[in-house]
């Protein structure tokens, strides 16, 4: 039995090959690259996305990113790993050599990777940088540190779009026009506040519409309120 346990450890040991961080499950859904030059923020960060049953890459700045997607010309055809699909980038913002916000640019100028959410993480909550960070086509801002609550409603989130995108697939229509469809119809009609409106009351039922599974939800918004607490 010892030596049986010896060896389920050893295949569950963490696979590290020229920067990237390769142990990831055949089972799990949701694949991540996690960015960070913090070796102790990328263990928790790496850990809680486990927990949450992702798979995870994890590379410690971002240019190893653009080398693992590929988009290091210099290195395109050496060092990427065009096997993995990846389906979620989170990376820290503050990083020597290229950071976050310029990582985050150059993953929505490549046509190939353009669609690939990505989620910015930082310790400093500044609603310039949250603000410059969405324009760009961010998903999401996250105010370390990173919670298990966080990495949830992420997964969550991811994997309705991969369920949207499978089913986009079978329907043979482009996942865009099929969320937007989904929006539309999870729209709870507009209701006029003026006092002389005679309409009556909203049921329950249109006070209570699914938000959107379109859009993670809006973190100014989550950040203002947790400031004001």
């Amino acid at each position: 039995m010892a030596r049986n346990e010896a060896v389920s450890w050893g295949r569950s040991m963490e696979k590290i090959e020229d920067g990237f961080d390769l142990s990831t499950s055949d089972t799990e859904e949701v694949h991540v690259l996690a960015v960070d030059d913090s070796h102790v923020d990328r263990k928790v960060i790496e850990r809680l996305l486990r927990i949450s049953s992702c798979k995870v890459t994890a590379v410690d700045s971002g240019r190893r990113a653009l080398q693992f997607l590929g988009l290091l010309d210099d290195e395109k055809n050496s060092n990427s790993f065009d096997g993995l699909k990846v389906d979620l980038i989170i990376t820290d913002y503050c990083m020597p050599g290229m950071t976050g916000y310029e990582l985050l640019k150059k993953i929505k100028e490549s046509s190939a990777f353009r669609e690939i959410p990505v989620v910015i993480m930082s310790s400093e909550n500044v609603l310039a940088r949250i603000d410059r960070c969405l324009e760009e086509g961010a998903e999401d801002f996250i105010v370390k540190p990173v919670k298990l609550s966080d990495v949830k409603r992420i997964k969550d989130y991811m994997t309705r779009e991969l369920r949207m995108e499978g089913e986009a697939g079978r329907r043979g229509i482009n996942k865009r026009k099929l969320r937007d469809s989904c929006d539309l119809s999870s729209s709870p009609p507009s209701i006029l506040s003026s006092p002389l409106s005679q309409s009556p009351s909203p049921s329950p039922s249109i006070l209570s519409a699914p938000c959107s599974p379109s859009s993670l939800d809006s973190p100014t918004t989550r950040l203002k309120m947790t400031s004001s607490e």
